[in-house]
């Protein structure tokens, strides 16, 4: 069993960044592939980013290209989600998620996920 953190959330004005965190705990995450995914209220939860075991490759949501950017750091044990540029719209529950490096392909299903770190951007 794999669990995850995550942390960074706050209260940003729009145009502004945050950084959220995602460490799972007693494991290493060099073998794992690790997603973002949000949930605003009232909407289905949606796939913000992915990055691969290795680091390798990065996948984005249309409406988070240019402005997020998933990163994993395997010396810290941790993937980062920057996001700038944001806008209320972004507002949301963020939650990590990760799957085993044998598990990194097709469709984007995870096995382990976070409790989630809110988001709030104000206009």
């Amino acid at each position: 069993q794999v669990q995850l953190v995550e942390s960074g959330g706050g209260l940003v004005q729009a145009g502004g960044s945050l950084r959220l965190s995602c460490a799972p705990s007693g494991r290493t995450f060099s073998n794992y592939a690790v997603g973002w995914f949000r949930q605003a209220p009232g909407k289905e939860r949606e796939l913000v980013a992915h990055i691969s075991w290795s680091g390798g490759s990065t996948y984005y949501a249309d409406s988070m290209k240019g402005r997020f950017t998933i990163s994993k750091d395997n010396a810290k044990n941790t993937v980062y989600l920057q996001m700038n540029s944001l806008k209320p719209e972004d507002t949301a529950v963020y939650y990590c998620a990760a799957r085993p490096y044998y598990r990194d392909y097709g469709s984007y299903e995870y096995d382990y996920w976070g409790q989630g770190t809110q988001v709030t951007v104000s206009s």
